[in-house]
Formats: C-alpha cells, structure tokens, sequence
C-alpha cells in the first residue's frame, strides 16, 4: 500500500512554499511570491493555510515605512515536509 499524502502540502504551491522555508531560517513575501511566480492572492490564501496547519509561523511588520510579511517554518511544518518527501520516495521506487 502507498502511504497516505499529506493534503495541505499535495498542493504545487504549497509544496513550494514549504521546499523553499525548508532551505532558509525564513523567508519574506516578497521573495517567497518571486520565487514560486504566484500571484499577490494566491499566495496569501496558500500562507494562511499553512499558518493555520502549524506548518509556518507568520510575522507581520515594517520594513522602514514599507509592510513586510516574513514566514518561518515551524518543527511540526519541517517534521511534516520530511514525512511528505519520504511518502512521495516510495510512490517512485
């Protein structure tokens, strides 16, 4: 039997979002919606799913004047990226 995915993260821009927390101490919104290419909305619906999961704490402040988002993984969220890669290892042997 093939091991059950994870539904918050068996999504394309969560997945990235997730690959990309996972390789920094954190990440803005900025370069977060650079990297995946996704739109303003997309992303922040996406940020709030996973926020609301526990997989990534969310900071809101400023940068000077300007409003800066800055997302952090969690353990649980990099405990269960691990677990997803893993699942996913065994649907490809």
């Amino acid at each position: 039997m093939f091991p059950k995915l994870d539904p918050i993260l068996h999504s394309e821009l969560r997945l990235a979002v997730m690959s990309i927390l996972a390789g920094v101490d954190s990440a803005d919104f900025s370069y977060i919606k650079q990297q995946t290419g996704a739109t303003s909305g997309n992303l922040s619906v996406q940020i709030d799913k996973l926020s609301a999961a526990g997989y990534i704490t969310v900071e809101k402040g400023f940068k000077g004047k300007v409003p800066c988002t800055t997302c952090k993984i969690t353990k649980a969220g990099l405990d269960a990226f691990e677990n997803y890669v893993n699942s996913l290892k065994e649907y490809l042997i």
